[in-house]
C-alpha cells in the first residue's frame, strides 16, 4: 500500500526544520548503505547524533503521534529513529534499490524489520526540480513529490529511487516501521476496513452494524498482530 499522509508537520515545524538544516553539517550519504545500494547512492546525510538531527527527529515523532491516519496505516510496533538527507548539487540522486530488511538502532541496540518505508518531505516542491521519489508497485512506477510537511508511506519491499535533482535542494526525513502486522496485504485490508468504518459512523452514527464490523476489525488484528 502506497499512502500520502498530509500535515505530519505544521507550517511552523517545517520552517524550523528548514532553518536547522540550512547550516547543518551534511556528509556523504553512502556510509551505512548496503553493498548494492551504495553503488547507486549519491546524496548527503546528516549525522544522526547532531543537534539539528535530534530536534527534527523529535518534531517528526511528535507529528506521527498526533496523526491517527499514520497509526491506522502502519500499525507500528517499532519506529526506526528518523534520519535526514539532502539531494542537490553534485550529490543529487539515489538509483533503484530496495531497502535493507533489518535496520540496527545504535541508540538502543535493537533491530527493526523494515516492513514500511516512510519519507517526510521538508522542501517546498517549487524550490527544486526533479527529485521525485519513484516507487514501483503492482500498478507500475508511482512518482511522488509532496508538499513540505507531508509524508508518503509505502512497503519496504518496494523497488524505488530518487530521481536527480537538477535545481535547488530536496530535503527530507526518512525512516522505517516494523509493523505489528507484517503482511502488506493484511495491513491494507485492515486500513480499508478502518477507513470505511469511520465513514459509516460519520454518515449513520454508531449502529449495530458498525459495532459488529468494529469487532471484526479487532478480531482480525488480534489474529494477525505480533506485539
Amino acid at each position: 500500500m502506497l499512502l500520502h499522509i498530509p500535515h505530519i508537520l505544521t507550517t511552523d515545524e517545517v520552517r524550523r526544520a528548514q532553518d536547522l538544516l540550512a547550516s547543518a553539517p551534511w556528509g556523504d550519504g553512502r556510509p551505512g548503505a548496503g553493498v548494492q545500494a551504495a553503488q547507486v547512492k549519491n546524496n548527503e546525510q546528516l549525522p544522526h547524533d547532531c543537534d539539528a538531527a535530534r530536534e527534527i527527529r523529535a518534531l517528526v515523532l511528535r507529528g506521527l503521534d498526533r496523526q491517527p491516519l499514520f497509526f491506522s496505516a502502519a500499525l507500528p510496533k517499532r519506529v526506526f529513529p528518523p534520519r535526514l538527507n539532502r539531494y542537490g548539487g553534485d550529490s543529487n540522486y539515489y538509483g533503484n534499490h530496495i531497502d535493507g530488511s533489518v535496520r540496527y538502532m545504535p541508540e538502543t541496540g535493537q533491530r527493526v524489520r523494515s516492513d514500511v518505508s516512510c519519507t517526510v518531505f521538508l522542501s517546498d516542491p517549487a524550490d527544486y526540480d526533479g527529485g521525485e521519489l519513484c516507487i514501483s508497485d503492482t500498478y507500475g512506477e508511482q512518482a511522488v513529490k509532496l508538499p513540505a510537511g507531508h509524508m508518503v508511506l509505502y512497503p519496504g519491499t518496494s523497488l524505488h529511487q530518487v530521481k536527480p535533482v537538477t535545481r535547488g535542494y530536496r530535503l527530507a526525513c526518512f525512516f522505517w516501521i516494523e509493523s505489528m502486522v507484517r503482511s502488506d496485504e493484511q495491513r491494507r485490508l485492515l486500513y480499508e476496513l478502518d477507513m470505511n468504518l469511520l465513514r459509516l459512523r460519520e454518515r449513520h452514527g454508531e449502529t449495530t452494524e458498525t459495532t459488529g464490523l468494529t469487532g471484526t476489525y479487532h478480531n482480525l488484528l488480534r489474529m494477525w498482530a505480533d506485539t
